[in-house]
């Protein structure tokens, strides 16, 4: 069996790969709507993502010790081999939806791969059921929060500039647009990137690298720079079906979505809670279309991006499951 340290840095390896291919993969995110409207040019929008999604990930670790602590039972119960299999997993399907442009869940890819994993490894009885109730009951209700909300800040927008020029209207907001997108990446790196933190902190507790759960300031570091890389490197892809594929945005109807998706996304990470932004920001998008004419949301498209996140979570649970047994042929038992 190799060496206990080449393992770890192959969970280190794969858990900042898994941040760089969110980044890559979640660009849409904070920028789809604010480049839909033609508020700001791709390549600018794209970097100044990447520079605040660094920023929003080294502010703060509470959803890191959630994603590392309520999965499993204990630190003891996992290896570093399960936690490969599992990043291994959430990594095959972040590309795999990435190349069908599906805006599937990074988070759920990844709670998916860690249960899947554990399952195999040491059965049932090494999940914490109740902490992976209250993740995955804030993987659901936070995009429902966001359709609501989204739909209230939209019917207020139009209470308040309903009889302005269209032609005023969409050059003010195309300039809100700037602040609302900035506020959305912060708070998408704030959320996202913290799951990997979590997994690589398991990893240094569960080898006794480490002797508490409490992220290395280095690991902060390393999570943000990889988001940040991977978000500048632009998944257009997903951008092109967030941003137009579900509801024709106009600059004012973009403000709002960003800025309610920056509202719940903070307000998860706040109170140490690991949202889905792209199921967020999707929610929000629809929800400012309800709030102008319900037939104006594309459903048909809706309901294929709900078929992948309902989809997530069991996919990679099996990859997650199948490749612990590859990892194991691997490195041994």
């Amino acid at each position: 069996m190799p060496e206990l340290h080449w393992m770890i840095f192959t969970v280190i390896g794969l858990a900042l790969l898994f941040d760089f291919i969110n980044g890559f993969h979640d660009t849409a995110n904070a920028i789809a709507t604010s480049v839909s409207t033609r508020a700001i040019a791709p390549q600018d929008a794209i970097f100044m993502a990447a520079g605040l999604n660094f920023l929003g990930a080294m502010y703060s670790t509470g959803v890191a010790k959630t994603i590392g602590s309520d999965i499993v039972s204990s630190a003891d119960q996992v290896d570093e081999r399960v936690l490969i299999a599992a990043l291994a997993g959430a990594v095959i399907w972040n590309v795999l939806t990435w190349w069908l442009a599906l805006p599937s869940s990074s988070s759920h890819a990844l709670v998916g791969g860690v249960i899947g994993a554990v399952l195999v490894s040491t059965g049932m009885g090494g999940l914490n059921f109740i902490g992976i109730g209250k993740i995955v009951l804030s993987l659901i209700v936070s995009p429902v929060i966001a359709i609501v909300s989204g739909c209230g800040i939209m019917y207020l927008l139009y209470m308040i500039f309903g009889q302005s020029s269209p032609h005023i209207i969409n050059g003010r907001f195309k300039k809100m647009q700037l602040v609302s997108a900035a506020m959305m990446a912060f708070s998408h790196g704030s959320n996202d990137a913290q799951k990997s933190m979590g997994i690589i902190t398991l990893a240094l507790v569960s080898g006794n690298y480490i002797s508490s759960f409490e992220v290395p300031f280095i690991v902060k570091m390393l999570c943000a720079i990889a988001m940040a890389v991977g978000t500048a490197m632009g998944g257009w892809r997903i951008i092109k079906t967030i941003g137009g594929k579900i509801f024709k945005l106009e600059p004012i109807s973009g403000f709002a979505a960003d800025l309610n998706s920056s509202i719940v996304i903070f307000t998860a990470t706040l109170l140490h809670l690991p949202v889905s932004t792209t199921h967020v920001v999707s929610g929000s998008i629809m929800g400012v279309g309800t709030a102008k004419r319900i037939r104006a949301v594309r459903w048909g498209v809706a309901q294929q991006m709900l078929a992948a996140w309902v989809l997530t979570i069991p996919c990679t649970a099996l990859l997650g499951s199948v490749l612990y047994q590859v990892v194991l042929w691997i490195f041994g038992t």
